[in-house]
């Protein structure tokens, strides 16, 4: 049994509750990071912690999108707070919260983990990393899925509005997560990530992606976003791509601060 465990105020949920219940949203009081109620997703003796952001006057009879923002390496850990660092004041903005009700969540990755499935070599020589598409997802991104995938059956959520994103670990998450539920979301945004090219043909013409890096990354090459942006343009698929010249392992800045960003995000419907 899949089950969500309330901390805070947010949801009005009980311990044990089915995964066809529908979590509850209340309208939140102030503005600040605790607006993101600190939650938990479990499933046996595994455990998903994540933030959650309520929608702006919630009403019960609305359905909302749901944007889920996947963090990355730097955010690891099981403080449930980490997680917030880049993205979630963009959501929290009273403007933004105004014109674009939304579920926002961020969950957070074990320190011991990872968003994706990614091989390194074994001699420095040979090959970079890969990432393979005949394995299972690591525990963190089966947890999210299974999350999604329980929201969205809540009756709170708009099921053909779900969006999903992510930043350097979370940027990988992003492009695996696509192929592994190829029919779910209306849009993706990965930053300053990489993955499969072999996935673009099978999500490609599914829903448009918007991709960021920076040209001078020196964590994860920029040939790895422009990899699959060659992946997603050979698939058909609705792509774009900024690039920003001179930015390194930060481009997620300059993504979020894009003003066409939330308006490009929440325009898309599956």
């Amino acid at each position: 049994m899949k089950n969500i465990h309330n901390s805070f105020r947010l949801l009005t949920l009980i311990f044990l509750l089915p995964v066809t219940t529908a979590p509850v949203f209340i309208k939140a009081q102030d503005n600040n990071h605790d607006l993101y109620e600190r939650q938990f997703f479990i499933e046996g003796d595994d455990t998903l912690f994540c933030r959650i952001l309520s929608p702006l006057h919630f009403s019960p009879e609305k359905k909302y999108p749901l944007i889920v923002v996947l963090h990355g390496s730097g955010e690891r850990g099981n403080d449930n707070d980490a997680q917030l660092k880049w993205g979630s004041d963009l959501f929290l903005d009273s403007a933004n919260r105004e014109k674009f009700p939304a579920i926002v969540v961020f969950p957070q990755c074990p320190a011991d983990s990872s968003w994706s499935v990614r091989v390194r070599p074994k001699n420095p020589d040979s090959a970079g990393i890969r990432f393979p598409m005949d394995v299972a997802p690591t525990k963190p991104l089966r947890m999210v899925m299974n999350f999604i995938d329980t929201l969205a059956k809540g009756g709170t959520v708009d099921p053909k509005r779900i969006y999903i994103g992510g930043l350097s670990m979370g940027g990988f998450g992003t492009f695996e997560i696509l192929w592994r539920k190829p029919h779910l979301f209306a849009a993706a945004f990965p930053i300053c990530g990489g993955g499969n090219p072999a996935g673009a043909k099978i999500y490609g013409r599914n829903f448009p992606i918007w991709v960021f890096h920076g040209t001078d990354d020196d964590a994860v090459p920029v040939n790895n976003s422009r990899i699959m942006v060659e992946a997603l343009k050979a698939a058909k698929a609705k792509v774009k791509y900024t690039e920003y010249p001179g930015v390194k392992h930060d481009s997620w800045k300059n993504a979020f601060a894009e003003p066409e960003f939330l308006p490009w995000l929440f325009g898309q419907k599956r």
